[in-house]
């Protein structure tokens, strides 16, 4: 898909999906540039809440894909930041307007951390409304993708809520989310993150090397979807459960839902999600590479090889001292060091990419996957109601 020109690719009804996900190396080296320009803004903004507050509670927050943004940086960032003054949580958007009440403290100084393609899905809306609402002390911090959309447009002039505005080219005008989650999840990393500046760009150049990686293997991954399967399955720990979740809905967006998929973490498969294994089934592993944790990837790579029923196991894995001994895509030894958070950016490409030529072998069009039109690039039909504190 990577090497076919436009024609073709417009004939398959795949030249946009193809090209986002190809352009990501590339806008992950935008996102820093952007990030280094207002890092001393940024800084500002956070060191003025540390000083005004004794602990600031810190949602991170989106629907759908932009929700697993949040899951895929929690567990790093948590480890990284004083928790003493800084409570991150991960509440989806969704989560936040059926139960603000459950959520939403008054007396909680709050800062909200709106991940979000467009801008425009009503719940996002609708979340920001319900705590500027409820919350005394409210602050915002607008990560999002489009530049006319309704977030970005109530950020502009509001001293209370930061825009971070994504490369151009990060708002993914196919219908999957592909570079606007790996740009809006470098970005979170790169504003919450405790390392120097010049640690973060080492990252960030080696990840974007990697990512480039994975477009040089398109041949490797279309020999896994060559298989004969009807099930993917992903499974990653810590962060990596995040990505798992982010790459299973690849597959069911692009392929329609032709492809039944789960995900879940590796120790967390064994107690009974393990049931949906069989002969047709293939299974992606996100290895981690904290030595402690990859152990536990690696065991259950070994006990789904002995119990030889999939289909297909595949490790996605940086090479080291210890590493699976089947099947894997596996990259250079140079990534031993790269924190799993940001992993995830490379690894989410081949998950991208499967997704992609999966969908091409059930005779979707990857641009326009849903053949009724009921699911929405932007969602809509959902109605808001009014919520009156008690």
């Amino acid at each position: 898909m990577f090497t076919l020109n436009q024609e073709k690719l417009v004939s398959l009804g795949a030249s946009i999906t193809t090209d986002e996900i190809k352009q990501q190396p590339v806008l992950w080296d935008e996102t820093y540039s952007l990030y280094t320009k207002k890092r001393l803004e940024i800084q500002s903004f956070l060191q003025k809440l540390a000083k005004q507050y004794d602990r600031i509670r810190v949602i991170f927050t989106g629907a759908g894909t932009s929700a697993y943004v949040g899951d895929t940086v929690t567990p790093y960032l948590k480890g990284k930041v004083d928790e003493k003054k800084w409570d991150l949580l991960n509440i989806p958007t969704t989560t936040l307007v059926s139960n603000p009440y459950e959520f939403l403290k008054a007396d909680c100084p709050t800062l909200l951390v709106s991940f979000a393609r467009s801008g425009n899905s009503p719940e996002s809306l609708a979340a920001v409304e319900l705590a500027q609402n409820i919350i005394t002390n409210f602050y915002q911090l607008t990560i999002t993708c489009a530049s006319d959309g309704e977030l970005a447009k109530r950020a502009k002039g509001d001293e209370d809520n930061l825009l971070l505005l994504m490369p151009e080219k990060a708002n993914d005008q196919g219908f999957a989310m592909t570079g606007s989650y790996s740009c809006m999840t470098l970005s979170a990393l790169l504003v919450f993150d405790t390392l120097s500046l010049e640690e973060k760009g080492s990252l960030v150049s080696t990840i974007s090397q990697m990512g480039k990686t994975v477009i040089g293997r398109e041949e490797d991954i279309q020999q896994i979807i060559d298989h004969d399967f009807e099930r993917i399955i992903y499974l990653g720990s810590g962060c990596l459960e995040g990505l798992a979740r982010e790459a299973q809905l690849k597959i069911l967006e692009l392929t329609a839902g032709k492809i039944v998929t789960a995900f879940d973490s590796p120790l967390g498969f064994r107690h009974g999600p393990k049931s949906f294994v069989n002969e047709k089934a293939v299974v992606f592993v996100f290895v981690s590479n904290h030595p402690y944790t990859r152990q536990y990837d690696l065991d259950l790579l070994n006990e789904l090889k002995r119990d030889n029923i999939a289909n297909y196991i595949c490790a996605i894995e940086v090479d080291g001292k210890s590493r699976y001994a089947g099947n894997s895509f596996l990259f250079n030894s140079d990534a031993q060091s790269v924190p799993d958070a940001y992993l995830a950016l490379p690894f989410v490409m081949i998950g991208q990419t499967v997704s992609l030529l999966a969908s091409i072998k059930v005779g979707n069009t990857p641009d326009t996957p849903s053949p009724t039109g009921t699911v929405n690039r932007v969602v809509k039909g959902v109605t808001l109601y009014e919520y009156n504190k008690m």
